[in-house]
């Protein structure tokens, strides 16, 4: 048994290690995969005085109830969660962007995301993981990456083989706020679709599908009508790309997509999107906003910008 580690008591819906995912596999069928709310992660290693690239728990809805064995360590929870922190007779309601400092016998537990899907837990240290493809992401649908490519599970135990000597307490003043549209560009196919259905796509709004996760979000809604064809040779896939398949129900490419595909494409959610995006929980409303490719750029630079920003307030 590690000196240091965490023993998971209740694992959560599903949780995972994320970190930022595998580059350059696209053409063997391997997506990015790692964490789907980028800043989150980002800011949660920050917090806890990591490497940026450091792996963290990636947690929907409900999150895991841990039970730390060891020295002291740092611990950070960032997202819309609500979480508790037990120190033997004390009950610690938990702030987000903040760190804490957890001792041998203490427990951290994160009750639920609050109108949202994921919440991220740094660890001040580094965690004994495997790497596959230089990067420890699970992709549960490939049983790519640590953990055996599986989600965790009750009992086992994540263990820490270094932990940062720095103990000092952060806090990140940050409040998650959501978009009211959802923007997009046109996808290589977005002639396909009649001028009735681009208004509806364009113009209407649309639920998150209970049946989604990391893989892909699926809306209902008013049907998109195809005049083309309903299928197409598969070819290539992007993460927030918009495929339409014949029931006329758009489904989004999450960060465990396939990288192939043969639905026609009418849209891409930019990038500078994704993270409020993912965040959006079965039952949400979406409608989406057309711009322009520099308009698209443009927003994507800002929304760099202002995650830096944030990181270099920590």
């Amino acid at each position: 048994m590690s000196k240091n580690h965490f023993k998971i008591i209740r694992a959560g819906i599903n949780t995972t290690f994320q970190d930022q995912g595998r580059n350059n596999l696209y053409h063997i069928g391997i997506p990015f995969s790692g964490a789907m709310d980028n800043r989150n992660y980002l800011l949660s290693n920050k917090l806890a005085g990591n490497e940026s690239e450091s792996p963290a728990l990636e947690f929907a809805y409900q999150g895991p109830l841990l039970k730390y064995h060891g020295d002291k360590i740092n611990i950070v929870v960032t997202g819309d969660v609500n979480f508790n922190i037990k120190k033997k007779k004390d009950l610690i309601n938990g702030q987000c962007y903040q760190s804490y400092i957890l001792e041998n016998d203490d427990e951290l537990d994160i009750i639920s995301t609050n109108k949202s899907v994921y919440g991220y837990i740094a660890f001040g240290g580094k965690l004994d993981l495997r790497y596959q493809w230089s990067s420890c992401s699970i992709n549960t649908k490939a049983n790519i990456g640590s953990n055996n490519g599986r989600k965790l599970e009750d009992n086992q135990e994540i263990k820490i083989s270094h932990i940062n000597k720095n103990l000092s307490n952060k806090k990140l003043n940050y409040v998650n706020t959501k978009l009211e549209n959802i923007r997009i560009i046109k996808g290589t196919n977005f002639n396909y679709f009649s001028e009735k259905g681009k208004k509806i796509f364009l113009e209407q709004e649309f639920n998150v599908s209970k049946l989604s996760d990391r893989m892909g979000m699926r809306l209902e809604g008013k049907k998109i009508e195809n005049v083309v064809d309903t299928n197409i040779k598969s070819e290539g896939l992007i993460k927030g790309v918009i495929q339409v398949p014949a029931d006329g129900k758009p489904i989004i490419m999450l960060s465990d997509h396939g990288t192939i595909g043969g639905y026609p494409k009418i849209g891409v959610v930019i990038s500078a999107d994704y993270d409020k995006l993912v965040q959006l929980p079965t039952g949400s409303k979406i409608k989406f906003k057309e711009v322009d490719l520099a308009s698209a750029e443009s927003l994507f630079k800002l929304y760099e910008l202002e995650t830096q920003n944030l990181i270099s307030q920590i």
